[in-house]
């Protein structure tokens, strides 16, 4: 189900460390009161990455319930995004990469390249 991310209207990551220890009540309230998101949206998913990158947890609203997801991998790690304490919006295909292993924010973002003066 997590590879798959057709069914979602959005993903959000909460960027940084996450206890993974909290369950769904904790969770939905670090999405209101830290976020300030609406955990009840429909059809949101939303991420959380422990220190242990080889794991990480979604949680859903499906409009009579909240779903909670649990993934380990087996080998590897998730490249999880640490730089802020913000909760990020990602694409499908952003979505795709992180499940697959890679970074979805650049750590070093390529550098305007400036045109060479003109030679009279």
């Amino acid at each position: 189900m997590l590879n798959d991310a057709s069914g979602f209207s959005k993903i959000v990551l909460a960027v940084g460390y996450t206890d993974l220890r909290q369950g769904i009540d904790g969770l939905a309230s670090i999405v209101k009161f830290k976020y300030k998101l609406d955990p009840f949206e429909k059809n949101v998913l939303f991420l959380f990455c422990g220190r242990r990158t080889d794991r990480i947890k979604g949680l859903l609203w499906e409009g009579d319930g909240f779903l909670l997801l649990y993934k380990r991998l087996e080998i590897g790690a998730f490249s999880w995004p640490r730089s802020a304490d913000e909760a990020m919006q990602i694409t499908h295909d952003q979505y795709r990469l992180l499940m697959e292993g890679f970074d979805v924010v650049a750590k070093h973002p390529i550098a305007e390249i400036k045109a060479p003066p003109e030679i009279a």
